[in-house]
């Protein structure tokens, strides 16, 4: 999905930024990982300057809402979808975004609220999380 979204709009990528890691950087895996977004929202930095909220609920659900952004002339804007970690890797999946297919993710931690991630496919990108 949140690939999509970018592609749709004619962007390189969501969040390409060229993020390097940092000294403090924590690459994040497997409860460590779950603990991070477990219950928060993560704001994913857009490249046209916006943020893109996902709410990671302790359930296992996952909610996106591109609205702010005006997706939904692209797709629908809101969906929910579901999450887990496996291994190094936090995962998603979406009812139609990314045409329902999984996508995993590897987190980094830069510090208390903030986080750089790389898609399965190479994609790269940076958040602030709270909660």
């Amino acid at each position: 999905m949140l690939g999509k979204i970018f592609s749709l709009s004619g962007a390189a990528a969501l969040l390409v930024l060229g993020v390097s890691a940092s000294a403090s950087a924590e690459q994040l895996a497997g409860s460590e990982l779950k603990q991070f977004v477990n219950g928060k929202r993560v704001y994913l930095a857009t490249p046209f300057g916006g943020e893109f909220p996902l709410n990671y609920k302790n359930s296992g659900a996952v909610t996106g809402d591109g609205t702010a952004l005006g997706l939904g002339k692209f797709l629908a804007p809101k969906e929910t979808g579901r999450w887990w970690v496996r291994g190094e890797t936090l995962c998603q999946q979406w009812p139609t975004w990314y045409d329902g297919k999984p996508s995993c993710f590897r987190i980094t931690k830069t510090g208390e609220q903030s986080l750089t991630w790389e898609r399965d496919d190479g994609r790269k990108g940076k958040a602030r999380i709270e909660g």
